[in-house]
């Protein structure tokens, strides 16, 4: 399943990408942070919302995003299940 890495709601409108703390392909754990932001005078990070691959990096460094941009791209192995 596919999963989005959104920007979430933050205080400010908008925020920078600092620097993404994995690459493309790597396997990433629940928690584990993924990117680092600006936003204002404030950095923080944003974590994986599950474990799985990241399968790409919408968001390059140094680019400015608002709140609900999908920043990333991450797979993981869940399937739906289905209904029978």
């Amino acid at each position: 399943m596919r999963i989005e890495v959104e920007l979430p709601e933050i205080e400010a409108e908008e925020a920078t990408i600092c620097s993404w703390y994995v690459d493309e392909d790597d396997e990433v754990e629940e928690s584990e942070d993924l990117v680092e932001l600006l936003a204002g005078e404030v950095t923080f990070s944003i974590p994986a919302p599950a474990t799985g691959k990241l399968v790409e990096i919408v968001a390059k460094e140094g680019d400015v995003v608002k709140v609900g941009d999908v920043l990333a791209i991450l797979e993981t192995e869940e399937e739906e299940e289905e209904e029978e």
